[in-house]
């Protein structure tokens, strides 16, 4: 039977849409519109969430 790798969380500042293509408004000369690829700055454009580690007390 094939192991199944577990899917990791979505990220919860760009809900998994880690790129996102803004346009300016203005257009080139051959009439296209001038876009910005803004990436999310929390997941650094993978789209999934890093787990964080858990801290574990030491001593009493």
């Amino acid at each position: 039977m094939p192991q199944r790798a577990l899917p990791l969380p979505s990220c919860r500042d760009c809900d998994g849409f880690a790129t996102a293509a803004v346009t300016t408004g203005d257009r080139h000369r051959d009439g296209t519109r001038v876009t910005l690829h803004v990436t999310c700055p929390a997941c650094k454009g993978t789209g999934h969430a890093v787990p964080t580690p858990t801290l574990t007390r030491v001593g009493r």
